[in-house]
């Protein structure tokens, strides 16, 4: 077959934050000996048959799980080449967007003059928080005195967001809405976080669970990207999980929600039963936001194993045109110190059943060149990246 359009569907699974070793600028950011995947691998024998088979243990050495001589599919890494090492960053770049100036972030919580502003303007009685936190576990903290003052409880994390929770019989969900968008429309210039998030929950102190009625409130990408550019030419851009969200839908034909890992490659799954061409892309939060910042390295370790024992379902759904990416959007080793992201590369699985094996695609100099190689199967062109596309299709 030819390059151009040899594969009918493009399958980018994220695993969000599995990182394969610091980039040579880690000292930078404070990340000199980072290693997600290097770190948990070394931690105990973590049993991942599936993924060794494609050759991520020919990416470089991993303890506990060696190189294969014949990969079935395609192995490397990709750098971030922007400026940050938060989801959007990473995300978009993979979408052939490279950040110069990197969203802000406020690891010591938000200056009182941004504080000041969002009570005005929102007209909320004072809020609770203004601290880098767990979502869960802030409001396990603070959820109690909301309930009884009204205030809403305002966070971020090691990502680029203004998050604010809130009880739902206290604040209901169009009113934290407004609140979110008010806080949206404050957030510019200087303080453009990557998203504002609504985190509403409902339940009584010690039973306090968020709900599904999360919403974000994205900076819309530049028009010139990969989900565009495939909407534009008539092909489906499914996204799953909190992809849509962070592109803010732009190019986005198809949302399918999911909230976690299971959920995710449910509906990675259900997309590829439905006859589609175009791009189906997931994100896997998990390993991220339950393990990663949390710095539960077992927890990571069993999610990897789950995850791997899961994949020949996504296989056995593939047609013979499907190929899948497996990569990442930054690092979080969850052996580090802190609670932050850590600027590593991603690791590179490619896989299809028509695709190439065993090749070994190197060290990508940027995340953009998986967008570069969706859009060039397609017959499209981004201006960020290089394909791989020739390296990783078959020729008839």
């Amino acid at each position: 077959m030819s390059q151009e359009n040899a594969f009918d569907r493009m399958i980018l699974i994220v695993l969000d934050s599995a990182g394969i070793g610091e980039m040579p600028d880690a000292a930078d950011w404070g990340d000199a000996g980072s290693d997600t995947l290097g770190h948990i691998l070394a931690s105990r024998e973590v049993r991942l048959p599936n993924l060794q088979s494609y050759g991520l243990g020919n990416i470089r050495p991993l303890k506990h799980l060696p190189p294969v001589d014949n990969p079935r599919g395609c192995f490397g890494r990709c750098a971030l080449r922007s400026n940050g090492k938060d989801t959007t960053t990473g995300h978009w770049e993979m979408a052939g967007i490279i950040l110069e100036r990197a969203f802000p972030t406020y690891p010591n919580g938000f200056p009182p003059e941004i504080i000041d502003r969002f009570i005005k303007e929102a007209k909320v009685p004072g809020i609770l928080g203004n601290v880098p936190a767990s979502g869960t576990e802030i409001i396990k903290e603070l959820g109690e005195e909301h309930v009884r003052t009204g205030k809403p409880i305002v966070y971020t994390s090691a990502d680029s967001v203004f998050q604010i929770a809130a009880h739902e019989e206290v604040i209901p969900v169009p009113r934290l809405y407004e609140i979110c968008e008010t806080a949206r429309n404050i957030l510019r210039g200087d303080d453009e976080v990557g998203r504002v998030i609504a985190r509403p929950f409902i339940g009584s102190p010690g039973a306090f669970r968020r709900t599904e009625n999360r919403h974000d409130y994205a900076v819309p990408p530049p028009r010139e990207n990969l989900l565009a550019a495939l909407n534009e030419a008539g092909l489906d851009v499914v996204c799953i999980g909190k992809v849509a969200s962070i592109y803010d839908a732009v190019g986005v034909t198809l949302d399918l929600t999911a909230k976690n890992n299971d959920q995710s490659i449910d509906q990675t799954v259900n997309a590829l039963k439905q006859a589609r061409r175009g791009l189906i892309f997931s994100n896997l939060v998990d390993f991220d936001m339950l393990y990663g910042h949390r710095r539960d390295t077992e927890g990571y370790a069993r999610a990897l194993e789950h995850f791997d024992s899961r994949l020949p379902e996504i296989e056995d759904a593939m047609g013979e045109r499907d190929v899948f990416i497996i990569t990442a959007d930054h690092g979080n080793d969850p052996t580090f110190r802190g609670t932050d992201h850590t600027r590593e590369y991603a690791p590179l699985i490619v896989f299809g059943k028509s695709a190439r094996k065993g090749v070994d695609l190197g060290i990508r100099s940027s995340l953009s060149d998986i967008g570069q190689t969706i859009a060039d199967n397609f017959g499209l062109k981004l201006t960020a990246g290089n394909s791989f596309l020739k390296a990783v299709a078959s020729e008839e």
